[in-house]
Parts: structure tokens; C-alpha cells; sequence
């Protein structure tokens, strides 16, 4: 795999249960590139995120997702593999209970960082990249869900990762800020992470245009126009 390829499925075919969901997968995406993931629902988008990130296995076909092999992938990799990614859901997953601080704590105490002084400076840099430096000690409820949203890419920026997957990230959003998630998230694949992001906004893709993947008739289309 070449040094700039975070993730390369060759000639893969994914499975939903017993279900052939897409066949003949080929993709590569490199540090740094911004790309859509379209299609309808129910046409694999989500079946794709999965074999990304580890929740789906690999049958037939090849495919390296950040140094990680995906055929021989056993279920104690998994964690480690999703250390290398950042995933942002529509709905927040934010822990309602405790501060933005304390939900930042609990995930990088959960990825394996027990060093106080490192887990205070990461948490103030990634908050620092979404620009909500100042909302440390807020609780969820008193963000906007563009805060909120802002507060999960945060999140997922904690462990350094090769490539965000971004699954229908504005979906509860306004136009204003939906397309104020996705300046921040072309920022973030400018400074070398990958972002791949789901999305059913055709009018965000208009406006800030990039490379777009399409799932439909039972396969993945690359560089498709709309």
C-alpha cells in the first residue's frame, strides 16, 4: 500500500447478514482528500462505513484501512483499528450527564491515556481546532447542535486520526450551519486527515463541490457528478 493510501479495498464484495449489500468494492482514498459518499438509503452507504471502521467482516476481496488488514482483522484489533479513525454521527452521542470537558475525558481515558497533564492538553487542542475553546465547562444542553456537532469532531480528532468518517454529519442542522461543519471538516482533511462524509445534501456538495462516491445498483461509482 502506498505511504499516502489511508484506506484500499480491492475487488471486495460486503455483506449484510447473508445479504450481497455492494460487490466488486474498489476504493482508495489518500491523506488529506475531502470526499462525498452519496446514494439512497438502503443502497450500502452505511454497509461501507462499517467495513471501514470493523463492524463488518470482509468475505470475498482485499482491504487495508490505516496499516490495518482487514481480512485478518480479529475482534480484539477493533478497538486499536478505531483509534486510527474518527467517526461523527447525525446524532451527537455526546454523554448528557457531564461537561464537554468530562465527555473528552471519558474518551480519551477509554482509548488508554491515563496522563493528566497530556489529557488536559489534548483536550484544550482539539477544542481549540473546532474554535470552542471557551465551552470546556458547558454541559451539552447549553450548545447549539452546531456546537454540539463541533464538540463531536472534536472528539474524534482526540487520538490523531488517519481519516474521519462522517456519517450524515448535518443531518439535524440548519443550511448556515451545516455548511459551517463542512468548512471545518475541509479544514481538518487540509491539514492531512482524511474525511469521508455521507451525506443527502446535494446543495452542500453544489456549493463546496469535491470528489463524490456513489453506492447504487449493488456497487460503489467513483468520481460521479450530480
Amino acid at each position: 500500500m502506498a505511504n499516502n493510501t489511508v484506506i484500499r479495498l480491492k475487488n471486495v464484495d460486503i455483506y449484510q447478514q447473508k445479504h450481497l449489500v455492494l460487490s466488486n468494492v474498489n476504493l482508495e482514498i489518500g491523506h488529506g482528500e475531502f470526499i462525498y459518499l452519496i446514494g439512497q438509503s438502503g443502497s450500502g452507504k452505511s454497509s461501507l462505513l462499517k467495513i471501514i471502521y470493523g463492524e463488518l467482516h470482509i468475505a470475498d476481496g482485499e482491504g487495508v484501512v490505516a496499516g490495518f488488514d482487514l481480512k485478518k482483522l480479529k475482534e480484539n484489533d477493533v478497538p486499536f483499528l478505531r483509534r486510527k479513525l474518527g467517526i461523527v454521527f447525525q446524532d451527537f452521542h455526546l454523554l448528557n450527564d457531564r461537561t464537554v470537558e468530562k465527555n473528552l475525558e471519558f474518551a480519551l481515558k477509554a482509548t488508554g491515556w491515563t496522563d493528566k497533564n497530556l489529557i488536559q492538553n489534548k483536550m484544550i487542542d482539539v477544542l481549540e481546532k473546532v474554535g470552542l475553546r471557551s465551552k470546556l465547562h458547558k454541559m451539552p444542553h447549553e450548545l447549539s447542535g452546531g456546537e454540539q456537532q463541533r464538540i463531536v469532531i472534536a472528539r474524534a480528532l482526540l487520538n490523531d486520526p488517519e481519516i474521519i468518517l462522517a456519517d450524515e454529519p448535518t443531518g439535524n442542522l440548519d443550511p448556515a450551519t451545516s455548511e459551517e461543519i463542512v468548512l471545518l471538516l475541509r479544514d481538518i482533511a487540509a491539514s492531512g486527515t482524511a474525511v469521508l462524509m455521507a451525506t443527502h445534501d446535494y446543495q452542500i456538495i453544489r456549493n463546496m463541490p469535491s470528489r463524490i462516491l456513489r453506492t447504487g445498483d449493488g456497487g460503489l461509482h467513483d468520481n460521479v457528478s450530480i
